[in-house]
């Protein structure tokens, strides 16, 4: 157990941390698992922009990295533009 006060505090805040970013971190992966269930372009153009702005949001805190999140946006906008 930590001694000094300020790093219970830290050991708080981290362990609160954690969980926001986990839970971001899996809801931008339902997101994106719904937005790759999607048949027509309709549908999958809004989603599009709320799963790149979900990851931009992730790679600006570090959550994931910025070229995972920018291998994903290409790999998702290739498959909405593939959509008829």
């Amino acid at each position: 157990m930590a001694n000094h006060k300020s790093s219970i505090k830290r050991i708080r805040s981290n362990a609160a941390k954690r969980l926001r970013n986990r839970y971001q971190a899996k809801t931008t992966r339902n997101a994106i698992k719904k937005l790759r269930g999607t048949t027509t372009k309709a549908d999958a153009t809004p989603l599009l922009s709320k799963v790149i702005s979900m990851l931009d949001r992730l790679a600006k805190k570090n959550v994931i990295h910025k070229n995972k999140a920018s291998n994903n946006k290409s790999k998702l906008t290739k498959f909405v533009n593939a959509l008829s």
